[in-house]
């Protein structure tokens, strides 16, 4: 998932881009942790995480569209904990019927 070696993003900041998917639950000068929700059906415009790991709350099915048109399906169970190395990319839950969420924790270098 999201593991392809990429060049640190340069696109916007979900936070800032995004808030209403996005929100901030800890920062310091090592992490910033954020609380990542998505309604059913629901998608966000392109933007960029620095590697990551992902703690999933939720089972989750989404697909990644990448900056050139690339698409990937993601299916995660509840408890699935994964490493992301940097990325960019539009998410968008694939599920009509049920949301899904999840706790990132981006590294900072």
């Amino acid at each position: 998932m999201a593991t392809a070696k990429f060049p640190q993003p340069t696109h916007e900041d979900p936070v800032k881009l995004d808030s209403r998917h996005y929100k901030i639950e800890f920062e310091d000068e090592s992490v910033r942790v954020l609380r990542i929700k998505y309604g059913p059906g629901e998608k966000s415009p392109m933007h960029s995480h620095p590697e990551s790991i992902s703690v999933f709350l939720t089972d989750a099915h989404a697909k990644f569209t990448y900056p050139d048109g690339r698409t990937e399906e993601i299916k995660a169970n509840a408890g699935t904990v994964q490493h992301m190395d940097a990325f960019t990319h539009q998410p968008e839950n694939l599920s009509s019927s049920t949301p899904f969420e999840l706790i990132q924790i981006e590294l900072k270098r």
